[in-house]
């Protein structure tokens, strides 16, 4: 059964464990944990070999992104482990406060946010930093899956089940654009698009959705703005591009294509050194590509496939629609994020500020990523008892709920093998 006909099954039968026997706790997934700690583990090294170099520059300090990238990841752990241990049943009552919050603060960045590259993105307090964007893609995602899951027998309906979504998302889409930050808007409009496609919408208003935003956005976004037509004839013409706009492409394609088979090694890469600009954020892969080869590149490849799976197998095991539709809006997100990442890193994508989700340097794409990697975790255990929609309760009282559940299940297996005897 694939994923739409599952969610149809749930939306016509009223009871929130889909008919079938039910399913066992069998805990979060181990090889989805093990993938993502190995990505975030894999990220600290690789941030501390392409960044060492510019951080003795430019902050006399050679270890100042290792520093930084731990203090982030400790931080992203305890995220994560919160978000695995809390029932995600408890994020039904968060998701309008917490969208509303979102969209108050991508405004609010507008205003007070200063200028980085042309961007206005984050907020700055000192040393610390904040992108709102980050809580926004959990935020659309969180109310989206909430929705659709209530609206699941008016999702075929335009004007109910079609039109909020698409309005709530598009508002969404429209402050993103200001910042402007045109990748995370595409990411976030194919994530929403992608949801209300598996939640059952008519094909054709999310084909004439595409159709009248295509065009737009390329005459407004892309052949309106001057720089990002420049990005788009350096994605098409790289070498003639080479010394201005797609200067950060044509180093990045001699640094992965200077890797070769399995690398120069790790820590001996040339091109970090100055050559390619900032190489521990948007373009790592480059320095991934150039140390490790394409063995490394295609291992990382491997890892965000293996992600995808089993985010996408906790989607359609999921114990509920709202689950489903969660684990599914999560999973696309970070599948999209790589892809667009690694297509622009080697050339097959205009160049756009995205970084490799889990492995390139930041704080705030790192926490919320492994937050949202510990609820996807926390809905592959499949456990049919939610937990209490408190905080300390749940986080206490999980690994009993779920030991008790296996101790029944296993007495349950028990008494009917001993029947059949």
């Amino acid at each position: 059964m694939n994923l739409r006909e599952r969610v149809a099954s749930w939306a016509g039968s009223k009871r929130a464990i889909p008919a079938g026997g039910g399913f066992l706790s069998q805990g979060p997934d181990r090889l989805l944990v093990a993938t993502i700690l190995a990505l975030t583990g894999f990220g600290v090294v690789m941030v501390f070999s392409a960044g060492a170099a510019f951080a003795a520059k430019t902050y006399g300090d050679w270890t100042y992104f290792l520093k930084r990238e731990g203090v982030y990841s400790a931080a992203g752990l305890v995220a994560f482990a919160i978000g695995m241990r809390l029932d995600y049943s408890a994020y039904r009552r968060l998701a309008y406060p917490l969208l509303f919050l979102s969209m108050a603060m991508l405004a609010a960045v507008l205003k007070v946010g200063p200028a980085i590259n042309g961007a206005v993105r984050w907020f700055r307090w000192g040393a610390l930093s904040f992108q709102p964007s980050e809580l926004a893609k959990f935020a659309l995602v969180l109310y989206l899956a909430v929705l659709l899951a209530r609206k699941a027998e008016k999702v075929k309906d335009f004007r109910m089940g079609f039109l909020p979504p698409l309005v709530m998302t598009g508002i969404f889409l429209v402050l993103l654009l200001k910042q402007p930050d045109l990748g995370t808007a595409v990411i976030m409009g194919v994530t929403a698009l992608g949801l209300l496609f598996v939640a059952g919408t008519r094909t054709s208003y999310i084909l004439l959705s595409v159709l009248v935003a295509a065009p737009i956005g390329w005459k407004v976004f892309i052949a309106g703005e001057p720089w990002r037509m420049r990005r788009f004839l350096a994605f098409l013409y790289p070498w003639q591009f080479r010394r201005d706009t797609g200067y950060q492409l044509y180093e990045s394609l001699i640094s992965v294509g200077s890797g070769g088979l399995y690398g120069q090694g790790l820590g001996q890469g040339h091109q970090k050194l100055f050559f390619l600009p900032e190489a521990h954020t948007d373009f790592i892969l480059a320095i991934i590509g150039e140390e490790l080869g394409l063995c490394g590149v295609l291992a990382v490849l491997l890892a965000f496939a293996v992600l995808v799976w089993r985010g996408l197998r906790a989607a359609t095991r999921a114990r509920d629609a709202f689950g489903c539709y969660l684990a599914f809006g999560m999973t696309l997100l970070f599948g999209l994020q790589a892809l667009v990442n690694m297509g622009v890193v080697l050339g097959l994508l205009p160049t756009k500020g995205l970084p490799l989700p889990f492995v390139s340097y930041g704080g705030t794409a790192l926490v919320v990523s492994l937050f949202m990697a510990g609820v996807l975790a926390n809905i592959s255990a499949r456990d049919p008892e939610p937990a209490p929609l408190s905080l300390w309760p749940s986080l206490r009282r999980g690994r009993r709920r779920v030991s008790k559940n296996r101790r029944t299940d296993a007495a349950n297996i028990a008494v009917v093998v001993e029947a059949k005897s």
